[in-house]
């Protein structure tokens, strides 16, 4: 060894222990910072609680409150325990720390009376900001006033319309059928129930029938409904910041429609679907403007995705499970598929 590299590798080692002191100093910091900033929080929520005189109850850690509870939950056959826990603790009316909000839990049934009798009055709905982030803040569920209304007038009426009356069971039909011809060995049921619902409501906001940019956009729609149920922080959560990316994704994919849509309308050409009556207005106060119908469609989609998915699978558990209701059941469809076979015949 040459005194020219000895002389080299001790300044190699000089200089990596320093990098390691160094580290090891930023450390010690980041670490006396973070525990200084959690007593302060710690600190500051308790203070509040008092001046606001809310309900007994822990709001966790800073942050993230106590949604990991709440969430672990949810996830097992029972999730009572999170309320039953705190109820015995606190009483029926506890605070608590979830999805990013302070949130005051009620058990007791005469204080929930009191709060829907009151709504609009003395209490407001509202939805956590991680909640809002993910829909959109022109969401049927998050508007107010003028527009809330004619949004839901303009839902309601086509909802009603004879558009849905004479395409619904007949796109159900097919669906179901479609998909159904596409199982091979062992089926998820809940699966391929998300998977119609979804494509199902697509053909009624849309027009859209099944294809390779519908199933890409259902697999953006997972991530964001992934999101719901997360610590709704990025910085915290890979599943939460998935979710906001998923919704950009989105978002994105149906201004694009919207867009083409217009043009469209604007040339004579118009669908009926949902998506029509929104670029057509709802006579009151003219049309709607992208940003607010691409909302409207997200929220729509994200709101039958879950609900409607699990009703059609609990719906063929239940009837699997019970061999007389089922041959009741294709014995009215039968005789009714016989009777509207008649009539159209007749017509």
């Amino acid at each position: 060894l040459n005194p020219s590299s000895s002389l080299s590798l001790k300044h190699t080692l000089k200089f990596y222990l320093s990098m390691d002191s160094m580290a090891f100093f930023l450390s010690i910091l980041l670490s006396s910072s973070l525990s200084l900033l959690i007593f302060f929080l710690l600190r500051t929520s308790r203070f509040t609680r008092r001046k606001l005189r809310l309900p007994p109850g822990s709001l966790g850690l800073p942050f993230v409150g106590e949604t990991l509870q709440l969430i672990s939950a949810y996830k097992t056959e029972n999730p009572e325990p999170f309320i039953d826990e705190r109820v015995a603790r606190f009483g029926t009316l506890f605070t608590t720390h979830v999805f990013g909000e302070p949130t005051v839990f009620s058990a007791d049934p005469e204080t929930n009376r009191f709060i829907l009798q009151n709504e609009g009055k003395l209490f407001e709905s509202s939805y956590p900001s991680s909640i809002s982030n993910l829909l959109g803040r022109h969401s049927l569920l998050l508007m107010r006033g003028n527009l809330h209304k004619r949004m839901h007038s303009l839902t309601m009426s086509f909802a009603n319309s004879s558009i849905i009356r004479d395409h619904l069971l007949v796109d159900i039909d097919r669906l179901v059928r479609l998909n159904m011809e596409s199982w091979t060995g062992r089926v998820f049921l809940m699966e391929e129930a998300k998977k119609i619902t979804f494509e199902l409501t697509l053909k009624q906001l849309m027009s859209f029938d099944p294809c390779e940019w519908t199933e890409s956009l259902r697999k953006e729609y997972v991530l964001v409904i992934e999101g719901f149920f997360t610590v709704p922080l990025s910085i915290f959560s890979t599943t939460y910041r998935r979710a906001i990316q998923a919704r950009t994704k989105v978002a994105e994919a149906l201004s694009l429609v919207v867009r083409q849509r217009r043009r469209e309308s604007e040339g004579g050409e118009r669908k009926n679907d949902m998506m029509g009556a929104m670029l057509d207005g709802d006579g009151s106060g003219g049309g709607f403007s992208d940003e607010e119908i691409v909302d409207f469609l997200v929220a729509l989609l994200v709101a039958g995705y879950e609900t409607t998915s699990t009703i059609m699978t609990l719906a063929v558990k239940f009837l699997t499970e019970t061999p007389l209701a089922l041959a009741q059941l294709k014995g009215f469809f039968k005789k009714l598929s016989v009777t509207v076979w008649a009539c159209e015949t007749a017509t």
